[in-house]
């Protein structure tokens, strides 16, 4: 890293260099109570690919502290962004990538219009345009209310000498263990910054030099540079309203999300580097991502367009006929099955927007193989549908340990598998998404006939209830979907206990015409595990008798024991 100072506006600021200038440069604004090593793992994850710049701001870290309150003015702190920016990068136009308090004084560069060609593009996490803010609070909502509770903070900052003591006497040697209690900000060298105190006290000047005055006067701030706002989904002190009518001012806007809290680039530095070159090489000229082309505001397209969905066992049934609406609603979805001719076959009737696959779910390598192959060629999943299942009947007493480990490595082990190794590209990839576990009426029904199939049933309803609140902050739905008689080929391919070859063919004959004439079709089942994940709704029983014997289940267990002990 080389360092140099730069003057501006009568204040000498910090500024620090990383990697080859001949390549774009990434100019980075680090917020408040920040200084710019906030931005070090972001910024070793952008410079193989970048000039990356970083610098202390208006006194914070090593730049000098204006000598009066008016020092700390907007104009002001755009004028040091451009003095950087002119510095680093004198014949190009830089890619600004800011935070917090960096995100407001960076706001007031990118909507200078004399600047509009030296900022080629910019992003911005939960840090609002001042003026954008002040317009929006005059039209009073709810959402402003809320806005306001969380903002209590600015209300404190303007109090006389009481903040400054709490920063000297507490807040200064406690502040990198509050972030770590309140918003899991962990704990590591730079941050917080060892002039953390200084920082502190001197940065509330930057409340007090603009909220009034620009609340008072709101200006029109607009801007033609390409915008790219990442919000936190769990941000404490900055809400998505804040930016709600963003197009008015940035008619070229693109809105992403994070499941973390503010300090997002301290906790997930990987998303928000990917986020930011994804973002930067599109305006170079690059095609967009899926996930960026899903984040453009004001294009239209079907409900699921640029979103990728993974099918366990859609080479027919359930599974197929989930493919194919999804990739009606405009998803691009990869199928797989154990069989790849009818996994195949799914893919053609999707009309090119499927991908087969074979896959054994049962064999963990195998899953753990599919997932890393779908994100290397496709990307990671928005959605995925554990649906690959058997079935089995015969009574308990019959069933042998072989056929408990078939029924089981398929129908409980498969879902497993393919949960933990999406889940953990979902996790990594910090959008999101949603899971969608395939169970049974039979996860809640006893039966002295379907205690294999049953209990595995069962296990997948209890493991999608844990797994859902698992994965809550990391803003992943689970869905579990309960389907009762549907007319598939399960029943046709049903193993039986303690029969032999000609009693299962018969038993499955018999199964298969119970079925027909129940004629429940697998469509109406797709229909619901799309409105599920739209919905995002928990629990999905399908079909009447599944629906009654739930309500059953929770009202009244005993009846369904008493039935099927007599039955």
């Amino acid at each position: 890293m080389k360092s140099r100072t730069v003057a501006s506006d009568g204040v000498r600021l910090a500024v620090y260099e990383q990697g080859d200038p001949a390549k774009p440069t990434v100019l980075l604004v680090h917020g408040y109570p920040d200084t710019h090593l906030m931005w070090q793992d972001v910024a070793a994850r952008l410079v193989e690919d970048f000039h990356v710049v970083s610098y202390d701001t208006r006194g914070s870290g090593k730049t000098g502290k204006p000598s009066t309150m008016e020092g700390y003015r907007l104009e002001h702190l755009g004028h040091d962004l451009m003095a950087v920016a002119d510095a680093v990068s004198p014949d190009r136009p830089v890619h600004v990538v800011a935070h917090d308090w960096g995100s407001i004084q960076a706001w007031e560069a990118v909507t200078e219009p004399a600047n509009a060609d030296r900022i080629a593009s910019y992003t911005s996490i939960s840090g609002p345009c001042l003026d954008h803010v002040a317009h929006w609070m005059r039209r009073p909502s709810l959402k402003s209310v809320r806005q306001l509770m969380h903002s209590w903070y600015i209300g404190f900052f303007h109090l006389p000498m009481v903040p400054t003591l709490v920063w000297r006497l507490w807040l200064g040697r406690n502040w990198g263990r509050l972030l770590t209690m309140v918003d899991g900000v962990p704990r590591r060298p730079g941050h917080p910054a060892p002039t953390i105190t200084k920082d502190g006290i001197n940065g509330m000047s930057l409340y007090k030099a603009n909220f009034r005055p620009v609340t008072r006067n709101p200006r029109e701030r607009r801007t033609t540079v390409p915008v790219q706002v990442i919000q936190p989904t769990r941000d404490r002190y900055v809400t998505a309203a804040l930016t709600e009518n963003l197009q008015k001012w940035a008619p070229k806007l693109w809105r992403r999300t994070v499941a973390a809290s503010h300090w997002v680039p301290i906790t997930h530095p990987d998303v928000i580097a990917r986020m930011a070159a994804e973002f930067i090489q599109h305006v170079s000229g690059e095609p967009a991502t899926r996930s960026l082309r899903r984040a453009e505001v004001g294009r239209h397209r079907p409900p699921f367009a640029d979103k990728l969905v993974v099918v366990t066992g859609g080479g027919s049934g359930i599974g197929r006929a989930t493919a194919l609406a999804f990739a009606k609603q405009g998803a691009e979805v990869v199928v797989c099955d154990v069989n790849h001719d009818t996994a195949s076959e799914t893919a053609v009737l999707a009309g090119g927007r499927a991908t087969a696959y074979q896959v054994n779910v049962a064999d963990e390598s195998a899953v753990a193989k599919f997932a890393a192959d779908v994100a290397a060629e496709h990307g990671i999943p928005d959605v995925v549908v554990n649906n690959a299942g058997i079935g089995h009947a015969g009574t308990l007493m019959d069933a042998t340990t072989e056929e408990w480990q078939r029924v089981l490595g398929v129908n409980l082990w498969g879902v497993i598998h393919g949960c933990k190794s999406f889940g953990e590209l979902m996790i990594a990839g910090g959008e999101g998404g949603h899971i969608v576990n395939v169970a049974s009426g039979a996860a809640y029904v006893p039966s002295k006939l379907l205690g294999v199939y049953s209990t595995s049933k069962a296990a997948v309803f209890m493991l999608s209830d844990c797994l859902r609140a698992e994965l809550a902050s990391a803003g992943i739905g689970v869905s579990t979907i309960c389907p009762g008689i549907v007319n598939t080929n399960i029943a046709g391919t049903t193993t039986f206990s303690g029969a032999s070859a000609a009693e299962q063919a018969q038993k499955q004959r018999d199964s298969t015409r119970i079925y027909r004439r129940r004629n429940f079709p697998p469509e109406r089942v797709a229909a619901e595990i799309v409105r599920a994940v739209r919905q995002r709704r928990a629990i999905v029983p399908v079909t009447v008798e599944s629906k009654a014997a739930r309500v059953i289940s929770r009202l009244a267990p005993s009846v369904l024991r008493g039935v099927a002990a007599r039955f």
